[in-house]
């Protein structure tokens, strides 16, 4: 009898494994393979992307400084990209593999799993009891079924993020089926590697669950790029191997575009298939959806569910969250700590990145919570000017009675970094005070933060405000 059972060894699964490990408990950590640990996030997600990334933002800053005289005299050898992204890979993978966990006392079971019992799991022709089990199976890429796409697949040429990072050779026209973070990430990336991109979308813009404002500012960047976008089309067939049909959802008029692969980018599926969730009494909704309660516990209470697989936020950090939670509750059981989103924060990583934290308008508006907008562009801030970043755009949503920092978004080169103070806000529930009363370093890019701040507070300096400072002035 195990004390803990994890099947899968994602960001969520390897956190509770690891803790419960280290205070001594009997732990069983689960996966399909050896290639599998570490999860979407090492295997074919996060690390794999931004390590891609990173060398495309530095090809992308090689061209611009072109026009200062440098010239670039080769393409660049995609062959010597995905290396660098493999080498990132294995550096993390040192300490993310069967080998390494049972180093460190952990058992490690590679394979299959199905539930057997309330509170049994089978592998194999082997049954494991545990007293609680963590569901930590992840998500996968939605896959796209429409005709042709069988033929797509046999040429080589059909990609979702699982296997992208095995190109050998650089498209030339790169076509994107998806406008979400992981379509728009990657087909940016590309663009600066040297490819061709069309962005295909039945949506009516990119990132539609953004900010609209800051959004939009992205979607201008992008098209400054060269990445050519086709909205509201609904994508009918695959002809030839290399052409896809795409219908107007308003006209229904059809075109056809030409590409040399195709990265489809349309969501993800929970890895839910296979694991025989009655055999543990585990409801599910009419979607398949495992349900869930504020404890992140199935309906067998012994069961609990961590990262992409709650259905929630698919994000490795959200993951890290759901662990923290579950740890917390099962070490302390008579005060248990409910799920709580409102602080999360997430990156775009495009350039310039687009970083959203904590509660968003529509949130506020549907809690009936009063507050204040504060915004503010980059475009007269000293560091904007010097590195070319005026595009850049920032909003505050600021508790209208308290001035406590609800949340916000921030479109800019390093968003992700710059938001971090402002994460630590929302979570310690500071007011705009903490920022204001801030001295920032000079010239240093955080300064929008209390930029942004001070245009909020110039705004209460009424003319009678203004009159009462005179009157006090005239006192000393």
């Amino acid at each position: 009898m195990y004390d803990i059972i994890v099947i899968g060894a994602g960001s969520g699964g390897l956190n509770i494994a690891s803790f419960m490990n280290s205070i001594g408990l009997k732990v069983l950590l689960i996966d399909r393979s050896d290639e599998h640990i570490g999860g979407d996030c090492l295997n074919t997600g996060c690390v794999p992307s931004k390590a891609l990334i990173h060398i495309a933002r530095q090809h992308k800053n090689a061209q611009e400084v072109t026009a200062f005289g440098p010239r670039l005299s080769e393409s660049i050898d995609i062959q010597k990209v995905m290396a660098h992204v493999k080498a990132a890979q294995d550096v993390i993978r040192e300490h993310e593999s069967a080998e390494y966990f049972r180093s460190k006392g952990i058992d490690v079971v590679l394979g299959e799993a199905t539930f057997a019992g309330k509170n049994a799991v089978k592998v194999g022709d082997s049954v494991y009891h545990g007293k609680k089990i963590i569901l930590a199976t992840g998500s996968r890429p939605r896959t796209l079924t429409i005709p042709g796409v069988e033929e797509v697949e046999r040429g080589g040429r059909l990609f979702t993020n699982e296997n992208i990072f095995s190109l050998t050779n650089l498209p030339k026209r790169l076509l994107v089926i998806g406008a979400g973070p992981i379509g728009i990430e990657l087909g940016q990336a590309f663009r600066h590697l040297g490819s061709e991109v069309a962005i295909v979308t039945n949506d009516a813009k990119i990132l539609p669950r953004e900010d609209g404002t800051l959004s939009s500012i992205l979607y201008e960047r992008l098209k400054e790029d060269g990445v050519i976008f086709h909205f509201d089309k609904n994508t009918l067939q695959f002809e030839k191997g290399d052409t896809i049909v795409v219908e107007d959802i308003t006209t229904k008029t059809e075109e056809k575009l030409y590409f040399d692969a195709v990265l489809v980018s349309i969501g993800r599926v929970l890895n839910t298939d296979g694991l025989t969730l009655e055999n543990a009494g585990i409801k599910t909704d009419e979607r398949g959806k495992i349900l869930v309660d504020e404890y992140l516990r199935t309906t067998n209470k012994q069961v609990f569910v961590c990262g992409d697989v709650a259905g929630q936020h698919q994000f490795t950090h959200a993951a890290e969250l759901h662990a923290g939670i579950i740890i917390k509750n099962m070490l302390t059981p008579f005060f248990k700590k409910k799920l709580s989103t409102d602080t999360l924060s997430w990156v775009t990583y495009t350039t310039p990145e687009l970083a959203t934290y904590g509660l968003n308008e529509a949130e506020l508006k549907k809690r009936n919570v009063a507050y204040k907008v504060l915004e503010s562009s980059f475009a007269e801030d000293d560091r904007a000017i010097t590195d070319g970043a005026r595009y850049g755009y920032t909003k505050m949503f600021v508790d209208s009675k308290t001035k406590k920092i609800l949340g916000g978004t921030m479109v800019a080169p390093n968003a992700g970094e710059l938001i971090q103070e402002l994460i630590m806000a929302t979570t310690s529930k500071l007011t705009t005070s903490a920022i204001f009363n801030k001295i920032y370093p000079y010239p240093t890019a955080g300064r929008i933060n209390k930029r942004v701040v001070m245009n909020g507070e110039r705004g209460r300096l009424t003319p009678f405000v203004k009159k009462v400072m005179r009157l006090l002035y005239s006192l000393n």
